[in-house]
């Protein structure tokens, strides 16, 4: 038995707000069960210098975690001059994967940044955060579109994240800080709607672990990933749906 009573293939509860921020083009607050992740997205007219008058957009991100989303207090990293390695890498990481579905042509010199700040931390923020950066990130280019800075929607797909593990239950889909902190193997999967591998993250936490056990961790990804793929369409749906 799980920790949390749910079932191997169990993803915890995901609701998607959009709008939460009012000043940014695009935003996001992604809760699955309890993590949640505040994303937005900020349009800029300007392009890193290796960029420019190359005609290509540039997609980015940045993430952090509020002193306390975790149980205890966190030193805020500007505090001490420098972000730490963590942060350095899970940041990479959205931006990879957003621009994973991105054409950066079509954007013309424009540069999107992804905020994905982590409010409560209960497992999996790096994978809430690019979910729900994806749909910070569409609503955006949404507003681009609308306004007619730009011609097309940029965007090639969705994308998605998800956390599993192998756990003294077996292969589990969807870890939450209790089976994280405890797992024999920790693996997060970012991958895209129609079927592709965009990163994958798997880890032996002491003694390596068979093919086949991977093999039982993709599946469960793939299935909990068709949940956040359902669930960011709904969201999409739910905000651009004309007022009366």
């Amino acid at each position: 038995m799980r920790p949390s009573g749910r079932q191997a293939g169990q993803m915890r509860p995901i609701v998607i707000e959009t709008g939460f921020s009012r000043h940014a083009e695009g935003s996001a607050l992604i809760r699955i069960g309890n993590t949640e992740v505040l994303c937005t997205a900020s349009v800029e007219n300007r392009v890193p210098p290796f960029l420019r008058g190359k005609g290509s957009g540039w997609v980015t991100a940045e993430y952090g975690m509020l002193p306390r989303a975790t149980h205890a207090r966190g030193n805020r990293e500007a505090a001490k001059g420098k972000q730490s390695g963590r942060t350095q890498e899970i940041q990479r990481l959205i931006g990879r994967s957003l621009r994973a579905v991105t054409d950066l042509k079509a954007m013309g010199e424009l540069c999107i940044t992804l905020d994905c700040d982590v409010l409560n931390a209960d497992g999996g923020t790096r994978c809430a955060s690019i979910t729900g950066a994806w749909v910070a990130l569409r609503l955006a280019f949404g507003k681009l579109v609308a306004n007619r800075v730009l011609q097309r929607m940029p965007l090639s797909g969705q994308v998605a994240a998800v956390s599993c593990g192998l756990t003294s239950a077996g292969a589990v889909l969807d870890l939450d800080y209790a089976e994280d902190s405890t797992a024999l193997a920790d693996t997060n999967f970012v991958l895209s709607a129609d079927h592709r591998i965009v990163e994958i993250q798997a880890t032996a936490e002491g003694t390596p672990f068979a093919e086949d056990a991977f093999n039982t961790l993709f599946t469960l990804a793939r299935q909990g990933a068709g949940e956040l793929f359902t669930a960011q369409l709904n969201a999409i749906h739910t905000a651009e749906q004309p007022t009366t």
